[in-house]
């Protein structure tokens, strides 16, 4: 399985692409920030300077059914933001 899962296309992400060259992905939850700068250098062909990353813990809910409480929880999340050196960037929307 890869290490990145997928970028994070959010008005927040945009503006910090368009403003600081930094870029936002899902990876896995157990990947190192190494791991994260040679995954986003092969797979977009550009060189990173700093990475960045952020866990989330699960989302915690409770429905209330007709048999009880139901309780539930959603996955663990890890964020990574990344530095990329001046004059590379990446274009996530030639491929549409």
């Amino acid at each position: 399985m890869e290490i990145l899962k997928k970028p994070l296309i959010t008005e927040k992400a945009t503006s910090e692409s368009e403003l600081k060259n930094r870029f936002t992905f899902l990876v896995k939850v157990d990947a190192n920030k190494v791991e994260i700068k040679k995954a986003v250098e092969k797979k977009y062909g550009v060189s990173v300077e700093k990475v960045w990353t952020q866990i989330y813990g699960p989302e915690r809910r409770i429905r209330y059914t007709k048999n009880g409480i139901q309780r539930g929880k959603s996955n663990i999340k890890k964020k990574a933001i990344v530095q990329l050196s001046d004059g590379d960037t990446i274009d996530f929307y030639n491929n549409i």
